[in-house]
């Protein structure tokens, strides 16, 4: 077995056809034919059955691939990495951000940081917390800005604190200016919410079951993320439960107020890297001037 076959086997599954995978691998088809037998021998079961003038994937086959795009996967993220250190290479610092913070204190640290090293670059990469996580991890980042609670498995904690979360509303909502932190249990009742993914995950907000169950029936919008939440709120009247980063920005841009939410609601913030001792002066510095905006 080697990794030509697996690439002809991987190319055959996911164009359907030998030509198909001869097109994606530019080679002839009686070459991909043959490495697919080759690696039928090695592996000791039929790879594809023929189907008319066609081939179908054995059920054998089918969970062999998975095994197979796992390992080309991992390949994709090496040679991501390869291409990070190459960009790094000359001094850019690499930094991963969650999107609720992509607008708010990363640009102003950012710019601080520049005004006295204007030989400084910056890539700035918006993901995920778990993709951050992965990628810092795989030193694809120096170091990473991530919204979710304690720990993270591989990396290391630069600084962590907690926000409440506060509950954004549209300006002419009549709870807007009563003086009340918001009751969610209570506005749930009468109002829509925004959801994120469907849900409300206890690790994003320390939110007890019954009153996820309880915002979740009254959610008919799903958001991919906070700032597309904030959005939400200002065009279509529902209310959002999001950060304060998120909040400022969107009571800025008009049309929407924000309000405490009475329910103990915590945001965490961390800045993590591989290691202090991965971590380049520059992005250091970097690192500490976000730390400092956030204290």
């Amino acid at each position: 077995m080697n990794v030509r076959q697996l690439e002809a086997f991987r190319a055959t599954i996911e164009s359907g056809s030998i030509t198909g995978a001869a097109e994606l691998l530019h080679v002839s088809q009686p070459s991909v034919s043959r490495l697919i037998a080759d690696l039928e021998r090695s592996v000791g079961f039929p790879l594809f059955l023929r189907v008319g003038r066609g081939l179908s994937a054995t059920v054998e086959a089918r969970r062999f691939y998975n095994a197979v795009d796992s390992m080309f996967v991992g390949v994709t993220r090496l040679e991501e990495l390869a291409q990070t250190i190459r960009n790094t290479a000359d001094g850019v610092v690499s930094v991963g951000v969650i999107p609720s913070l992509s607008q708010s204190l990363v640009p102003e640290a950012v710019a601080d940081v520049l005004q006295d090293k204007p030989d400084m670059q910056v890539m700035l990469s918006t993901r995920n917390t778990p993709a951050i996580i992965d990628a810092v991890r795989m030193q694809q980042f120096d170091f990473g800005i991530v919204g979710r609670e304690p720990p993270y498995d591989g990396v290391e904690i630069l600084h962590h604190q907690t926000v409440p979360y506060v509950c954004l509303l549209p300006k002419d909502h009549p709870s807007v200016d009563d003086g009340q932190p918001v009751d969610l249990h209570q506005m749930c009742q009468s109002n829509s919410f925004i959801t994120f993914g469907g849900l409300y995950p206890d690790e994003m907000m320390g939110i007890d079951a019954d009153l996820s169950k309880a915002l979740q029936q009254a959610s008919r919008i799903t958001a991919a993320n906070m700032p597309m939440a904030a959005s939400l709120v200002r065009t279509t009247g529902a209310l959002a439960i999001v950060d304060p980063f998120t909040a400022a920005l969107a009571v800025k841009s008009g049309d929407v107020k924000s309000r405490p939410v009475l329910q103990n609601l915590t945001y965490h913030i961390a800045v993590i890297t591989r290691g202090l001792d991965t971590l380049p002066r520059q992005a250091r510095e970097l690192a500490q001037r976000f730390i400092a905006l956030l204290s």
